[in-house]
């Protein structure tokens, strides 16, 4: 299967700071990638240098083939990165679904299917975005960059602070829109055992590189791995 997207040579952080010293790392078609590490890692950093936001000092980033290194975030967005930060960053005074159709593109991932996939949304969709819960308001996030039809999806920490039943929810949904239509994503999360079902390969970062990258089965395999680099186990 062809990489769909390719992060090579990457050295990028903030100021003068560098995070990421010499990051590489590929992703092909429909893969889903855990992107573990303790806090300070550089996880986040790497997410934020796809999406642009980083000072890059070498390197590139490439999506389907085509270079988006010297693009602007708004750039990169339209050539194919959806991203849902942490902050979720929805618009709290729009409504739901005008959340969606300000930043829709032609494809796919439609208002009504994003409905069809959270159907909570749906009933809140004359909503504003500061009238949602935590749970809605990340669905809507993660909707509203479904909308963009993109080609990878990045999810910085998407179940935090939420109610587990929430978590099930979107774990449940993320995993189907993977699944279903090819979009590749990385899903930065702190809790190991909460990724590892839903993950196909699960890359561990230290200090900005990484350190180890294999299977999600062979994590679940070898939970001694979790444990050395993160304290946790892969058991429920």
């Amino acid at each position: 299967m062809p990489d769909l997207l390719k992060v090579e040579d990457l050295r990028a952080g903030y100021g003068e700071a560098v995070v990421l010293p010499n990051m590489s790392l590929t992703l092909p078609e429909g893969q889903v990638l855990a992107l573990l590490g303790r806090n300070g890692t550089g996880k986040t950093t790497l997410i934020n240098s796809v999406v642009g936001i980083t000072r890059r000092f070498g390197g590139s980033v490439a999506l389907a083939g085509v270079d988006l290194t010297a693009m602007r975030p708004d750039q990169r967005a339209r050539a194919g990165i959806g991203w849902v930060p942490q902050e979720r960053n929805i618009f709290r005074s729009l409504t739901v679904e005008e959340n969606m159709t300000a930043v829709a593109q032609p494809g796919p991932w439609t208002v009504e299917k994003v409905y069809e996939m959270f159907p909570r949304l749906r009933e809140r969709g004359s909503n504003f975005g500061n009238q949602l819960s935590g749970g809605e308001q990340q669905m809507l996030a993660i909707g509203r960059a479904l909308t963009l039809n993109p080609k990878v999806l990045l999810l910085d920490e998407p179940t935090e602070g939420l109610a587990p039943i929430i978590v099930e929810e979107l774990l449940k949904a993320l995993g189907t829109i993977t699944r279903a239509s090819g979009i590749c994503s990385i899903i930065v999360e702190q809790n190991a055992q909460k990724i590892l079902g839903l993950a196909d390969r699960v890359v561990i970062l230290e200090r900005g590189t990484i350190a180890h990258d294999a299977e999600s089965r062979a994590l679940k395999a070898d939970p001694a791995v979790l444990e050395r680099y993160l304290g946790v186990t892969g058991k429920s």
